[in-house]
């Protein structure tokens, strides 16, 4: 999504990701995380949920990577709740491709952002993210091989009374070309069951198979590591 697309998706980011992914890497994030205690880079930080479960599992830096404005102004007032996460979080403004760090880290975390890259970008990505871990370092990311959604109607996708108001989202596959689809969001406020405001969102997920993944991490250089289902552990090699 562009910066434009994030702005309409915000305020809805919160009570859709806790109705989500969420709880469950509140789960399986911090034992993988044991033993890390001096830096970890998260990749794409977006409000600063699993920012704050990172926190929680390691007393380690975190260099969080959001390119989104609208994701970095509500993960900076997070931040500003709490004084051991001002303390021990950097903001990096930029996109993954683009993480620079003055060392490599011990751990790099990435929940939820892997379908955001096509396949080029992953096998550009891949490389990257090595350079950016120490050897032996840790590459965490959840993923679960899945068939790809089928082309249909709108379907409501999550519904959250907050005051007088109800936020909801509704999806629609558009179209399926091998990993990629292509979707139709639409972000809804409504009151008493009067619309408020509505806005459109037109995207792409890609959903690369678990063999795919292992062969462009393999060719850049890691090497995998146990991890739970749903998530993947994988070290950089050397």
């Amino acid at each position: 999504m562009s910066n434009d697309q994030y702005s309409v998706a915000v305020p809805f980011y919160d009570l859709w990701h806790e109705d989500g992914h969420v709880p469950e890497i509140r789960e399986l994030l911090p034992p993988l995380l044991k033993g890390v205690r001096r830096s970890v880079v998260e990749i794409g930080a977006g409000t600063g949920l699993i920012t704050r479960v990172i926190a929680r599992a390691t007393p380690a830096e975190i260099f969080a990577v959001e390119p989104a404005l609208a994701m970095r102004s509500v993960l900076l007032s997070r931040l500003a709740e709490d004084p051991d996460l001002l303390e021990r979080v950097t903001v990096l403004a930029c996109g993954a491709h683009d993480v620079v760090l003055a060392e490599p880290a011990e751990a790099i975390v990435m929940i939820s952002v892997l379908y955001g890259f096509g396949r080029a970008e992953r096998e550009r990505l891949w490389p990257v993210l090595a350079r950016s871990l120490e050897p032996g370092g840790l590459l965490l990311f959840n993923h679960r091989e899945r068939p790809q959604a089928e082309p249909g109607e709108m379907e409501l996708m999550g519904s959250y009374r907050v005051g007088r108001h109800t936020y909801q989202v509704r999806g629609q596959v558009l179209e399926v070309s091998g990993e990629t689809s292509r979707y139709r969001h639409l972000y809804q406020i409504t009151q008493d069951g009067a619309l408020i405001s509505e806005d459109e969102v037109l995207g792409e997920t890609h959903r690369p198979t678990t063999a795919r993944l292992r062969a462009e991490l393999e060719a850049a250089g890691f090497v995998p590591d146990d991890a739970p289902d749903g998530m993947q552990a994988w070290r950089r090699a050397g």
